[in-house]
């Protein structure tokens, strides 16, 4: 039987919305023994909205400082042991993982989290990011800038931002440069702390 990470994902995006929470990425690796099925969760949009309304209202102490709240996932400890008791229970009942012997680990996305959909880049809009492409873009693939737009699959990233390393040193003729979604084999956001 092999792995169907696509309804492992379904699965998992229905008992994240019982808990009011959303799978940020589903991930599994590993062999053997050490197999480990990582699921990335934060507050749905309802929840990370109350978490933002109660941080202006200095009702909430133990958030990081300097660190907008949008960035945050508002996942507790509490959230993940929950999602995952429910969850695991779940993949036990369906057997949609092959084999007896694998780990479920569930945690927050963290500050620099993965951007996958096109909803991430829209929702993270002048944050800093890292994006990787396919192919070369002005001859670089790996750059690191300001996300100032993201309009019909193309992101549009203030190079100016961030002081350029590498061959995006070189590379970097513009202030701004646009990706398309579609070359974009890897992005990140980028924490500033």
């Amino acid at each position: 039987m092999a792995l169907q990470i696509d309804e492992i994902r379904r699965l998992a995006e229905r008992v994240a919305a019982s808990h009011h929470l959303e799978v940020v990425d589903v991930e599994f690796g590993g062999g053997g023994r050490s197999r480990a099925l990582r699921i990335f969760v934060e507050k749905d949009a309802a929840e990370r909205k109350r978490l933002a309304e109660r941080a202006a209202a200095g009702e909430v102490e133990d958030l990081p400082k300097n660190v907008p709240v949008e960035l945050l996932s508002g996942v507790t400890h509490e959230d993940c042991a929950a999602f995952a008791t429910d969850f695991g229970t779940l993949l036990d009942v369906e057997d949609v993982v092959p084999g007896a012997e694998y780990t479920l680990e569930v945690s927050s996305p963290g500050l620099e989290r993965k951007l996958a959909r096109a909803e991430d880049f829209t929702r993270f809009q002048g944050s800093l990011v890292k994006v990787k492409t396919f192919t070369p873009v002005n001859s670089c693939r790996e750059w690191m800038g300001r996300l100032t737009g993201f309009v019909d699959g193309v992101l549009k990233i203030d190079l100016a931002a961030v002081k350029q390393k590498g061959k995006a040193k070189k590379a970097a003729v513009a202030e701004t440069i646009e990706i398309q979604l579609k070359d974009v084999e890897k992005a990140n956001l980028v924490a500033e702390i």
